[in-house]
């Protein structure tokens, strides 16, 4: 299965469990759109055709500004079609940060809603933009050969000295990942409802959507995370499996008991960065074993605590072992290097980071004597607040260009709630938080945009004259 396509995928899908729903879409003000499994294959197929007469082409690369809702898988279902690629662009993005993965991925098009839609007219150069609503044809589709080592997304994450980098993911990146959620932990198959509620233009829904279009189960999307409602939407569509990170557990914890607690059909959560200190109060409330797991954009899923060990390694902060495709090796360093099929097939633009097809993921870790992952640091110049990862220098380029500002420093605090709190570092005579705050809200997506701030009359500086942030 791992050698198939999505395209194949969801012909395979449709031919097994046409009418079975597949998607459950939940809007803002609670209204709810349902998709079959034979819907998802033919509407993707009609999109296909539609951009097809707008000139999409296999390999052309077009951007998706959407939220949540059906239109963003089927249009990427849609673009696997052609063999072209998906770039999607965080809806919280600002002028900076779009322009930069437009002009670095050559998009030509861009596929949103009305909401984004003058965002990307205003760039210069401006990608022909086109409303998904505004996508439809009489026409029918004619499928053509779509290869498995196709680039399907150009997925953007932040690098750890600079700006956002595309990772090249083919059809075989998502067919291997979702291979091992229904193959090995936690074996998704029809009989399981699975739940997102990260947007769309994140790696995680995505992984959602072929994990559940291999299994037969049925997905949930929520229009975003929301801590009041969460366990109710959960009891609602009676989930059986959710994947969350960041703070998402801490805010899940902070709201006030319910009888309700663990009325829910939840066999399994898996969390990245499960707070060690709050384990066991999460699985003593909801009474369901939460599983820590790790992944990256760039390898697809690579670490994760099974039952067979789960009850030892509760609180523990332990990664677990690497699933069945992957390896891991640890580096005199510390440095924690993975191998195996399934991972991106390189940066857009950039070097081949891999070494004898070793990645190396900049983080610290070491390794138990029963072969299990535990991070000790990380070597990533990088910041994670509530799950988004912030280059430092993305922002630090954003500061720099304001006419007052003669140095910048940006770093990650810590924060109980998310994680990490970013810190900007300035020397800007004449100008105050607040007129910067505003520079960068205008140029970054709100994550970005530190919240703590430092003004200073100098700041220390190595011999290259780089500033010396273990200093600060």
């Amino acid at each position: 299965m791992a050698d198939r396509t999505l395209v194949s995928l969801l012909v395979w899908a449709d031919e097994r469990w046409p009418d079975r729903p597949a998607w459950t879409f939940v809007a803002p003000d609670g209204a709810e759109r349902t998709l079959t499994f034979s819907e998802v294959c033919a509407q993707s197929a009609a999109l296909a055709q539609a951009l097809r007469e707008r000139g999409v082409e296999a390999g052309d690369r077009v951007a998706v500004m959407l939220d949540n809702s059906p239109e963003f898988p089927l249009v990427w279902f849609a673009l696997a079609r052609l063999g072209a690629a998906v770039v999607p662009l965080n809806v919280r993005y600002r002028t900076a940060d779009a322009q930069h993965l437009l002009d670095d991925a050559e998009v030509r098009l861009a596929v949103t809603s009305p909401a984004y839609a003058g965002l990307l007219r205003g760039l210069s150069p401006a990608p022909d933009v086109v409303l998904v609503e505004d996508l439809h044809s009489d026409d029918a589709f004619e499928q053509r050969p779509v290869d498995a080592g196709s680039t399907v997304n150009v997925q953007y994450t932040s690098g750890t000295t600079g700006r956002p980098k595309g990772c090249l993911l083919s059809h075989r990146y998502w067919t291997t990942l979702g291979r091992s959620l229904v193959e090995e932990f936690p074996r998704i198959d029809a009989d399981d409802v699975m739940l997102t509620a990260q947007p769309f233009f994140y790696l995680d829904p995505m992984w959602n959507v072929v994990t559940a279009l291999m299994a037969g189960a049925h997905l949930v999307a929520l229009d975003g995370f929301h801590p009041s409602t969460f366990w109710e939407q959960v009891r609602r569509h009676e989930v059986t499996y959710f994947y969350c990170l960041a703070a998402m557990p801490t805010l899940l914890l902070r709201m006030p008991p319910d009888p309700a607690d663990r009325d829910h059909r939840v066999r399994a959560v898996q969390c990245s960065a499960i707070p060690v200190a709050l384990h066991a109060e999460l699985e003593d409330r909801w009474g369901v074993p939460w599983f820590e797991a790790f992944g990256m954009t760039e390898t697809g899923a690579d670490l994760r605590v099974t039952p067979d060990d789960h009850d030892e390694l509760v609180g523990s902060g332990c990664l677990g072992r690497p699933a069945g495709h992957r390896e891991v090796r640890i580096d005199d360093d510390g440095q924690m290097w993975l191998r195996g099929p399934g991972m991106m097939d390189g940066y857009l633009g950039h070097p081949d980071p891999f070494v004898e097809g070793w990645f190396p993921t900049g983080d610290l870790a070491r390794l138990d004597d029963e072969g299990r992952v535990y991070l000790t640091g990380r070597l990533k110049d990088m910041i994670r607040r509530s799950g988004e990862n912030i280059a430092a220098r993305e922002v630090e380029e954003v500061l720099l260009a304001h006419p007052a500002v003669r140095l910048a420093a940006v770093v990650g605090v810590p924060d109980e709630i998310r994680g990490e709190e970013v810190k900007a570092y300035v020397v800007a005579p004449g100008a105050g938080a607040e007129e910067l705050e505003a520079w960068c809200a205008e140029r970054l997506a709100a994550f970005k945009v530190p919240r703590l701030w430092e003004f200073r009359d100098d700041l220390p500086l190595t011999a290259s004259h780089r500033v010396e942030k273990a200093k600060l």
